[in-house]
C-alpha cells in the first residue's frame, strides 16, 4: 500500500510554483465543497463568468489577489484560500527563471480517456463507538465507457467548527488527520487496493484508489460491474455530528446508515440541497431501528440528482453538551 507522508510544508519545504499552484486550486475546491456550492453558483456569488471558477480549480487559471479574497469571503474560509494564495505568490517570487513562461499545467483526467462510470449502488455505514467513528464505504460501479478504469478518486473532508471557520483552521493545523490515524483500507474483487495520496493537507485528503497491489492487477474493463470498498477511522475530536454525502457520478441508489451507542440517545435529521436549491429537509426520514446496545438510523434513495448533496445530522441527547463539532464527508 502507497501510504501518503507529510506535506512538504510541514517539512520545512520550499514547494515549487506548479505544486503552489495545485496546492491552491485544491484548497478552493475543498472549500466550495464543504460549503455545498456549485462551481457556477461559486462564480456568480464572486461576479466572475460561471466558468471561471471551473478553470481556477483545473489549473487554466492561475491565482490571483481578487479572485482569492473574494473566494474567501464567499467561502467564509478563514483566509485559508488567502493563505494559499500567499504562498503561490511566494513560489512565484523564488523561481529563478523569471522570463521563462510558465508551464501551463494540463487539466488532469480523473479516469482513462474514454471511460465512464456509473455508481449502481452506494452504500455507508458510519459506526461510532463513544470516541471514533468508523467509515465503511462500499461502492458498485459500472464502466459504461470503451476504456478499461484503473483507478478511483476519494475525498476525505473535516470542518470541526464550520460556522468559525478560523478556529477550525487553527485547530486542524495544531492536529493534522494524519493517515496513521485513519487506518485507510480498501478492497475489490476480495484484492487488496493499493493507493496513493493525491492531495495531504490537515484537514483535507484526496486519495487514488488503484485497481492493483503487488500481485497484479484487476481494472474495471468496459461493461463490468464491481463492488469496490474502503474504510477509515476519525476521532471525535476532529469528526463530528453530520455527515454528508455528495453525487458526483450518475447514481442509482444511494444509502446511509448511521450506527450509534443506544446508551446515548441519538437524535438524527437531515437536509438535501441542489446546484440550484438551497437547502431543505430530506424528503423522507432517517428509519430507526434498536439492537441490542445499537440504535441505528438508515436513510435511502433512487436515482439522486446529479451533484445533490445529502447531509444527515445528529445530537446525544444523553451526553453533557460539549463544544459543537461539525464534520464534512466528500
Amino acid at each position: 500500500m502507497t501510504r501518503g507522508g507529510a506535506s512538504m510544508e510541514a517539512q520545512g519545504e520550499e514547494i515549487p510554483v506548479e505544486q503552489a499552484a495545485e496546492d491552491y486550486a485544491a484548497e478552493v475546491a475543498r472549500w466550495r465543497e464543504v460549503r455545498g456550492m456549485s462551481k457556477r453558483a461559486l462564480a456568480l456569488a464572486m461576479g466572475f463568468d460561471p466558468s471561471y471558477v471551473s478553470h481556477v480549480e483545473s489549473g487554466r487559471h492561475k491565482p490571483s489577489e481578487e479572485f482569492s479574497r473574494l473566494a474567501d469571503e464567499a467561502l467564509n474560509a478563514g483566509k485559508a484560500i488567502w493563505r494559499r494564495w500567499c504562498d503561490y505568490e511566494q513560489a512565484k517570487a523564488r523561481t529563478q527563471r523569471p522570463a521563462t513562461p510558465p508551464t501551463q499545467r494540463r487539466p488532469e483526467q480523473p479516469y482513462a480517456t474514454g471511460s465512464a462510470l456509473v455508481v449502481e449502488h452506494d452504500a455507508a455505514r458510519l459506526q461510532y463507538d463513544g470516541s471514533k467513528y468508523r467509515l465503511t464505504m462500499r461502492r458498485r460501479l459500472r464502466n459504461t465507457g470503451g476504456e478499461p478504469v484503473t483507478r478511483y478518486l476519494i475525498r476525505i473532508s473535516v470542518d470541526r467548527h464550520p460556522g468559525d471557520p478560523e478556529r477550525s483552521n487553527a485547530h486542524y493545523r495544531a492536529h493534522p488527520l494524519t493517515w496513521d490515524e485513519l487506518d485507510l483500507t480498501a478492497t475489490c474483487r476480495g484484492e487488496t487496493m493499493r493507493w496513493e495520496a493525491k492531495h495531504d493537507r490537515d484537514a483535507f485528503k484526496e486519495v487514488w484508489l488503484l485497481f492493483d497491489n503487488e500481485q497484479g492487477r484487476f481494472p474495471l474493463y468496459p461493461g463490468e460491474s464491481v463492488w469496490i470498498e474502503y474504510a477509515y477511522t476519525v476521532g471525535d475530536d476532529k469528526w463530528g455530528n453530520w455527515f454528508q454525502r455528495a453525487v458526483r457520478l450518475p447514481t442509482e441508489r444511494l444509502e446511509v446508515q448511521l450506527v450509534f451507542p443506544a446508551a446515548l440517545d441519538p437524535a438524527v435529521w437531515g437536509t438535501e440541497t441542489s446546484m440550484t436549491a438551497e437547502a431543505t429537509p430530506l424528503r423522507t426520514p432517517p428509519v430507526r431501528s434498536d439492537e441490542s446496545e445499537l440504535r441505528q438510523f438508515t436513510w435511502i434513495t433512487t436515482t439522486p440528482a446529479l451533484h445533490a448533496r445529502y447531509r444527515l445530522e445528529w445530537r446525544f441527547r444523553a451526553r453533557p453538551p460539549r463544544d459543537t463539532d461539525q464534520r464534512g464527508l466528500r
